[in-house]
């Protein structure tokens, strides 16, 4: 049976801005679709086209234009709903580093070298309840009452990265900064994580 294709939103080449590979040059697979509805989140994913393999290499060769990064991201939505095997292990001899940004819901594909897991069980409840126990990093959205300890306590990770939610609001937004900035100097085995891609208004 012939494999329809992996449904895409869009490739890009720019700037990782979150988490531990921040202000690396990268490709972005955004990969549509996501099982969870988050209220902030700001990514619009859902439409997207089928493309197969050599077409998604083919469009990785167009947006980069000669440059040869290391890094491909796999994001969404969410990406494990979509990549698999296949698509992992042909992207892993091109790029040295295969990340997936996952909400850990789902087991991730063979070829991904780079597990960050964003947990969204303090928002969605138990339709985003995490069943990946380790990872290259753990990335939390914090809004200043969900507690980032049992999530260090139940996911084994390289990192810790404690994210500001966006709430849209920029007088909420630096009350959270505020009380993400506290909670790391109490527990300075998380880390900062800013969404400069908005800071520095890059895709």
């Amino acid at each position: 049976m012939m494999h329809l294709g992996y449904k895409v939103n869009e490739i890009f080449y720019s700037l990782q801005g979150e988490g531990f590979y921040a202000g690396t040059a990268a490709v972005f697979i955004r990969l549509s679709g996501c099982n969870l509805h988050c209220d902030f989140c700001d990514t619009k994913h859902q439409e997207g086209r089928f493309l197969q393999v050599p077409e998604i290499l083919q469009e990785i060769e167009r947006v980069c234009a000669g440059a040869r990064p290391s890094l491909v991201v796999l994001t969404g939505g969410e990406p494990t709903l979509t990549a698999d095997d296949d698509l992992c292990k042909t992207l892993a001899e091109r790029f040295r580093v295969v990340a997936m940004e996952s909400n850990g819901t789902h087991t991730p594909p063979v070829g991904v070298t780079f597990l960050t897991i964003s947990p969204k069980e303090d928002f969605v409840g138990d339709p985003g309840r995490v069943t990946i126990q380790s990872c290259n990093e753990l990335k939390l959205v914090y809004t200043g009452e969900n507690d980032p300890g049992k999530w260090f306590e139940k996911v084994q990770a390289g990192h810790y990265f404690l994210q500001p939610c966006d709430t849209g609001d920029p007088e909420k937004n630096a009350a959270i900064l505020e009380k993400t900035l506290a909670y790391i100097q109490e527990h300075p085995w998380w880390r900062l994580s800013l969404q400069t891609q908005k800071i520095i208004n890059v895709r």
